[in-house]
């Protein structure tokens, strides 16, 4: 009693309180693993609490401990959710596939057939090349002041000007088509295959073509029931038809 009544005066006369230091109690850390958005938002109690279940180093400041549960979290995650790799059955196994009677008829309809050429191809072979390289360092010629007005469009258009630049060849102007600029005159007017084009609208118009030198082309004009005609119908006379439309 005398000890207590002497320790009374001296704190009344220093006029503080004495603390005491409290341990902080960590909460029961979850049964299951934490999620990131746990691991981020807990204290540093919880991180060294799930630091021990998961067999990691406690030793640390708060944002290492973050790092090291959140790495070894992904790295459960991924181990749990590797896919599960099946082999492909060996080709013995795998059942052969038979195929019906109407893709086999389908097969044999669309069997490759040669298309018809003309009498002189021979001939005519050299010259189309020839006609296909000047045609490929031909020039482009443009109307005089396409690049200025978009309305007049690039195709070309004789100029007819008094004072057109153009019209008198100067030489800062661009070509215009002149002699010397087509291509041989044995392939002129000639399809790439080497026929001549004929344009039919009627069967009438077969008979008079010639098959080794002439091929038809179909105009546009025509209707599908008509068109399917003109084709029979030329597919028996051995006529090539250069657009030829495909049923179906």
């Amino acid at each position: 009693m005398a000890e207590e009544d002497a320790a009374a005066p001296e704190s009344k006369r220093t006029g503080r309180r004495t603390k005491k230091a409290v341990p902080e109690e960590a909460s029961a850390p979850p049964q299951a693993l934490p999620s990131s958005a746990d691991v981020r938002k807990a204290k540093k109690a919880d991180l060294i609490a799930w630091a021990k279940t998961l067999g990691l180093e406690t030793v640390g400041k708060v944002d290492e401990l973050r790092s090291r549960i959140l790495s070894e979290l992904g790295k459960r995650k991924g181990e749990e959710k590797k896919p599960v790799t099946r082999k492909p059955p060996a080709a013995a196994e795998r059942k052969p596939r038979k195929k019906t009677e109407e893709a086999e008829e389908e097969e044999e309809e669309k069997t490759h057939v040669a298309r018809s050429k003309p009498e002189r191809i021979g001939e005519l072979r050299a010259v189309l090349r020839i006609r296909q390289e000047m045609a490929a360092k031909r020039t482009r010629f443009l109307r005089q002041e396409w690049f200025r007005h978009k309305r007049l469009g690039s195709i070309w258009r004789k100029p007819q000007g008094g004072q057109s630049k153009l019209r008198r060849h100067l030489r800062y102007r661009p070509p215009v088509p002149s002699i010397g600029y087509r291509g041989p005159r044995a392939a002129r007017g000639l399809h790439p295959s080497g026929f001549a084009e004929v344009i039919v609208h009627t069967l009438r118009d077969l008979t008079r073509i010639d098959s080794k030198r002439q091929a038809v082309r179909i105009a546009a004009t025509v209707g599908d029931r008509k068109r399917e005609m003109i084709q029979k119908q030329a597919d028996e006379l051995g006529i090539r038809v250069l657009n030829r439309r495909e049923e179906g």
